[in-house]
């Protein structure tokens, strides 16, 4: 008996900035070599995804996958204000072109962490105009590669942009200031809004939202219990609402975070003893199902798993965690829930954002000693199994 219905789509995910190399003319490259990432080094040449694409998606393909989401640099689609690239958006044609020749469902991602350089010169987010630029970028992409993206995801992971962005200080613009955290909620939220009306009838169009499971570290502290349902009020009740628009909602998911306002960054460390990811990360599989349930009976809409997955130096933890996760996506299809597709984070081992090259989330490792090689994991072919056969067992 298939654990996974007709139809169900399975595949990765990457972002722009992580794997394509050279995008010199965003906030993130600056902000590399401001020396602001904790591996101490620049996303520089990344995987070289942007020349090798064609063979990377005919890999996927081979894998098993059939679905693939990825991300458009708007940075090089609109290098200056109002200047728009043909080059790169002719390269985006022949990139969303690749993916539907290898039969992998294109999940296309407007915006994910990085701002092109003009902007984040003028204030980023908090640019008076900053919502206007977007929307006048997603309707040049809607107008010249909407026809090639079946779905598409508005703003990556709005929660962490405000967040890790405007409250802890750990991404671009490296601000801790709670007005600014919560102002720049409100505008993602338009932002949303916005690429909503650019893309109207031209796409499937949902948002990918960051879903932890939170919990006050110490649930008898007042402050802890406050802060925690802060953070929950800004990173779960004001995205999951009816009103938020869209035909579907991505759910991205990696661990429980505990709370703790005299911690540096808002959150304690995980307790002695838990199972960690490399990135820190506690292991906690149910929190998984309680974002999929959250956000269908709270948005009313189909659910898209965007992002799930786990850094790991041992490939046998990187099966089990799927094992474990993917029994979580099941227990949510049996319990009648509207579950459509897994995505597992990432397809290629990648610049972790500000923990540089040293976390390897991917199905497929890259060797950075031998040319960017690719190198095909175990938990590559057994998940490509779990795609064929919809069907747990190749994990067990």
């Amino acid at each position: 008996m298939a654990d996974f219905p007709s139809g169900f789509r399975f595949g990765s995910s990457t972002a722009a900035h992580q794997v394509e190399g050279g995008n010199s003319n965003n906030d993130w490259w600056a902000w590399e070599h401001r020396g602001r990432t904790t591996g101490m080094e620049p996303s520089g040449d990344a995987i070289d995804h942007y020349h090798r694409y064609e063979e990377d998606f005919a890999l996927l393909a081979s894998l098993g996958q059939d679905a693939h989401r990825l991300s458009l640099e708007w940075s090089r689609i609109e290098p200056e204000p109002g200047e728009f690239s043909a080059a790169a958006i002719g390269h985006y044609r022949r990139v969303l072109g690749s993916l539907a020749e290898h039969g992998l469902t294109a999940y296309v991602t407007l915006h994910h962490f990085t701002l092109p350089r003009w902007l984040s010169e003028r204030g980023g987010w908090l640019a008076p105009d900053a919502v206007e630029r977007f929307e006048r970028y997603c309707e040049r992409v809607a107008a010249d590669l909407g026809d090639l993206m079946p779905f598409t995801c508005t703003v990556n992971e709005p929660q962490i942009v405000a967040l890790f962005g405007y409250l802890e200080g750990l991404h671009p613009p490296g601000e801790r200031n709670p007005h600014l955290w919560r102002l720049v909620t409100g505008r993602l939220r338009e932002a949303h809004g916005a690429a909503l009306r650019a893309f109207a009838g031209a796409s499937s169009l949902g948002i990918c939202l960051q879903l932890p499971a939170l919990e006050p570290a110490r649930p008898d502290d007042p402050g802890c219990v406050a802060l925690a349902d802060e953070l929950r009020t800004e990173m779960w009740d004001a995205w999951l609402d009816p009103g938020i628009g869209g035909d579907w909602v991505g759910v991205q998911y990696y661990t429980r975070m505990r709370v703790d306002p005299a911690a540096t960054t808002c959150f304690a460390p995980p307790p002695a003893g838990v199972p960690l990811t490399l990135m820190g990360w506690e292991l906690h599989p149910e929190g998984l199902y309680e974002a999929i349930a959250g956000a269908a009976s709270r948005t009313g809409l189909p659910v898209h798993i965007t992002e799930n997955g786990i850094a790991a130096a041992d490939d046998g933890e990187r099966i089990a965690y799927l094992r474990t996760h993917l029994e979580q996506v099941a227990r949510a299809l049996r319990d009648g829930i509207d579950v459509r597709a897994y995505l597992y984070w990432s397809s290629f081992d990648n610049f972790e954002w500000a923990e540089g090259y040293r976390p390897t989330f991917g199905l497929i490792g890259i060797d950075r000693e031998d040319g960017l090689r690719r190198e095909v994991r175990p938990s590559a072919g057994a998940f490509g199994e779990v795609a064929r056969t919809h069907s747990l067992r190749p994990l067990v």
